[in-house]
């Protein structure tokens, strides 16, 4: 067994120990363990730094009790939660999620992802993550107010332009960031860059909401370039119909692309003419209904309940936009086999492992999380730059930025998969490039 082997086996049983049933923090924790043998033979420095022991671990991490009161006057009890994971290239940054499936492991397998995906961006940002296991759906405004208020009285102690910059995520919109940054300033006053995906109003930067969406498609777009081809006439089938979806669909017909499904938890539409991103966005985000309710007004719109990765239909590229562990290796099998030349992931840890290997076996291109849905990272970042000049940039200068950063992510994991004998394998790629620029500084600033 060779030292890198033994080397990595040590930390992940320390992991398991101290971890035993935080299964989707190890699950990261496991993918991202295969691919790093490579890069460790080439540095034997971070080895004897113990650079992979402390990675693992945050620097830093939050529990604490939410208590809100409801509209019939009942007192409610939530768990809130903040891990900054690391900070070594920048302040801790990386979004809000309420939700009910919200606890620590989940927390720390999101926010050790966005490490190494604030690392690919380029830009000056660590990772964190945080949220909580309360459920927006259902509740009423005022509902959401108090409990963004509390939650923010405990959060706020902890976060901080130059420490710690939240944002939103699942169940984490522009009502709540509202919300939330309103008793920031309250407590604290007016310090526009402690939060991003603000409204315009105060401090917000044009295509926040687009951000992941877009960025997904420009990473496609350069994904297909490098192999001889682009998004022109491809049929795209999308699940999830939030923000990431939403705008994906829209991307993608702008690059002349067309997107045929969009899903929700119960079922899926099926558009061969192409989704209407307004609707699904009048459905979702104002209305705040379901995505079934599409196939009623649409001619030619069917909906189906269950998984749209169960939906056999020829197309080309599937970008899965809903939520974590949604592809597994039999649907990962039937995308080989309804064509799909590319999956990419607009939300986090998409694939199960086994799924991964499933891919990967039948040559269909795998653009992880981590690179592929970093636009919405991308363009906080860059409102937390307006934010520190007091600018706004317009939309067109953002999304060249956002158009650019994308591009170069791609780049970043093709050339990193290469080097290291893994041409193609953009998990890899993606996995190293991002690993080298934080095990780099970490090595140049100590045992901390």
């Amino acid at each position: 067994m060779s030292e890198v082997t033994t080397y990595l086996q040590k930390v992940r049983a320390a992991i398991a120990e101290r971890d035993p049933n935080q299964k989707e923090f190890l699950e990261a924790i496991d993918n991202f363990f295969a691919t790093l043998e490579p890069v460790l033979k080439q540095h034997p420095e971070y080895i004897k730094a113990n650079i992979i022991g402390r990675l693992v671990e945050p620097e830093r991490a939050f529990q604490f009790r939410v208590s809100w009161t409801d509209d019939e006057g009942n007192v409610q009890v939530n768990r809130g939660f903040r891990v900054q994971f690391n900070g070594a290239i920048g302040p801790y940054k990386g979004g809000l999620r309420f939700h009910p499936s919200v606890n620590l492991s989940i927390v720390k397998f999101l926010g050790f992802e966005q490490i190494l995906k604030n690392s690919l961006t380029g830009l000056p940002i660590g990772g964190g993550k945080g949220g909580s296991d309360f459920d927006p759906k259902g509740k009423s405004d005022g509902e959401i107010m108090r409990f963004c208020q509390s939650f923010m009285t405990e959060l706020q102690r902890h976060i901080g332009p130059d420490l710690d910059v939240p944002a939103g995520d699942i169940g984490v919109g522009a009502r709540e960031i509202g919300y939330l940054y309103g008793q920031y300033r309250r407590l604290r006053g007016y310090q526009a860059g402690v939060l991003t995906g603000k409204g315009l109003d105060f401090g917000g930067s044009l295509v926040r909401p687009e951000a992941t969406g877009f960025g997904l498609l420009y990473y496609t777009q350069a994904q297909l370039e490098s192999h001889g081809t682009n998004l022109i006439g491809k049929k795209i089938k999308i699940s999830g119909a939030g923000n990431v979806a939403t705008y994906a669909v829209k991307k993608a017909s702008e690059l002349g692309a067309v997107a045929i499904t969009v899903s929700d938890s119960n079922g899926f539409i099926y558009d061969p003419n192409g989704i209407d991103y307004r609707l699904v966005k009048q459905i979702k985000e104002i209305e705040r209904g379901r995505i079934k309710e599409y196939a009623e007004r649409v001619t030619g719109a069917q909906y189906y309940e269950g998984s749209v990765w169960d939906f056999d239909i020829d197309y080309d590229i599937a970008l899965p936009c809903a939520t974590q562990n949604e592809i597994n290796a039999e649907q990962a099998q039937r995308l080989s086999d309804n064509g799909a030349i590319a999956v990419n992931c607009g939300s986090n840890m998409s694939c199960t492992p086994e799924a991964v290997q499933v891919l990967h076996k039948n040559q269909v291109l795998l653009g992880p999380s981590k690179a592929a849905n970093a636009g919405g990272v991308v363009v906080s970042a860059l409102e937390m730059s307006q934010n520190s000049a007091r600018l706004s940039w317009t939309f067109d200068e953002v999304d060249q930025r956002l158009q650019v950063i994308m591009k170069d992510i791609f780049n970043q994991s093709a050339d990193a998969a290469e080097a290291y004998g893994f041409k193609n394998d953009y998990l890899v790629g993606a996995n190293i490039a991002g690993f080298k620029k934080i095990a780099n500084a970490m090595l140049a600033q100590g045992v901390i």
